[in-house]
This record gives C-alpha cells, structure tokens and sequence, in this order.
C-alpha cells in the first residue's frame, strides 16, 4: 500500500508533544507494571524515536482513539499515584495530542481521496 501523497514526510512525523506523551506512556507502564499492550509499547517507541506514521497507521490510531475514548470515564483514569492501565496505555498512543494530530491527519487524508 502506498501512501497517499496529501500528507508530507512532516506532516506525517508526530509532534514533540506526541512523543513525550509516548515518553510519559512508558515511564508509567515501567513504574506500574501494567496499562497497554506490546502493540501499545510498540506503537509509543515509534512515537518517542518520531517514525513518520503512515495511512495505516493514521487508520489504526485514529481506531485506538475511537473505541478507548470511553475509558477517560474510567476510575483514577489520572490519579497520580495509582494512574488506570487505560490512562497508560492512552499515552503510549501518544494521549491528547496524539488523538488530536491523527484526527487532523484522518481528515486530511478522506478529504484528499474525495
């Protein structure tokens, strides 16, 4: 599959905000002992290194986000000393700014292929 050519090798590298959220993702995990899976931790060291994401992978963050944005109504979703395994895994994702930077790529892309 090639990707679509509306989104630039920049575009497509994730922000410094997205990588430390990645950054924060692991310290957690490393602190905690839980909260994601290997595809998470994964996904979060292609974040933290910025690897330029490609169309699938816009597609399968942009899914992640989609189906875990209902686990921030989760109990001690960001409790500080005892954070949900869902808040960790969120920012392995890249949190916030990662769900913001995939939505804006999503719409950029669906908007170039009509």
């Amino acid at each position: 599959m090639i990707d679509h050519p509306a989104l630039s090798d920049d575009d497509r590298t994730p922000p410094k905000a997205v990588a430390e959220a990645a950054r924060r993702g692991l310290d957690l995990r490393g602190r905690h002992g839980r909260g994601g899976t290997d595809v998470g931790v994964r996904r979060a060291d292609r974040l933290v290194g910025r690897e330029p994401v490609s169309d699938r992978d816009i597609k399968s963050m942009y899914s992640y986000f989609a189906r875990h944005a209902v686990d921030k109504r989760g109990r001690r979703w960001a409790d500080p000393d005892q954070p949900s395994a869902g808040f960790i895994a969120w920012h392995l994702w890249g949190g916030d700014a990662g769900r913001d930077w995939i939505n804006g790529l999503r719409a950029r892309l669906r908007e170039a292929q009509g």
